[in-house]
């Protein structure tokens, strides 16, 4: 039995292959995922419809599953803060939010350490997100158990 919110066997599989500093993109409905992801990402496509399933519900169910240390967005060149920002904001409240320029994002989605790309059927514009994976922290008890038990 599973402990989050999350149960898609394909993204478990992927969120178990990858480690510490491996990348997740959430890309939004009009992202060209064929082509700005590596070829060795898992591809997972949850955009059933427009509006379905939305950035933020991927996003929460992610949070639930895996520690996030980092976070870099799209930002548009109108440098007016897109309003899906502050609900990421919410979301990650201990992640400084890296703004990067829509190529730069691009290419930043489409390196090797990127191991989850999700589409979704998001249709607010500038809601991808790129996530890095951070460390589980063990527990105090966890800390003092000798290695060579």
């Amino acid at each position: 039995m599973l402990y989050s919110t999350l149960t898609h066997p394909n993204i478990l599989r992927a969120l178990a292959a990858a480690g510490h500093g491996s990348q997740i993109l959430i890309a939004d409905g009009n992202y060209p995922l064929a082509t700005q992801t590596p070829s060795t990402a898992e591809r997972v496509y949850l955009n059933l419809a427009p509006g379905l399933v939305s950035v933020t519900d991927i996003l929460k169910a992610l949070v639930s599953a895996v520690p996030l240390e980092a976070a870099i967005v799209m930002h548009p060149d109108t440098g007016i803060e897109p309003t899906i920002f502050a609900e990421f904001h919410s979301l990650l409240p201990h992640i400084v939010l890296e703004e990067t320029e829509r190529f730069n994002f691009y290419r930043l989605a489409s390196k090797g350490d990127v191991t989850l790309a999700i589409a979704s059927g998001e249709q607010r514009l500038y809601a991808n997100i790129l996530l890095t994976i951070g460390v589980v922290t063990p527990s105090p008890t966890e800390s003092a158990i000798p290695a060579n038990r």
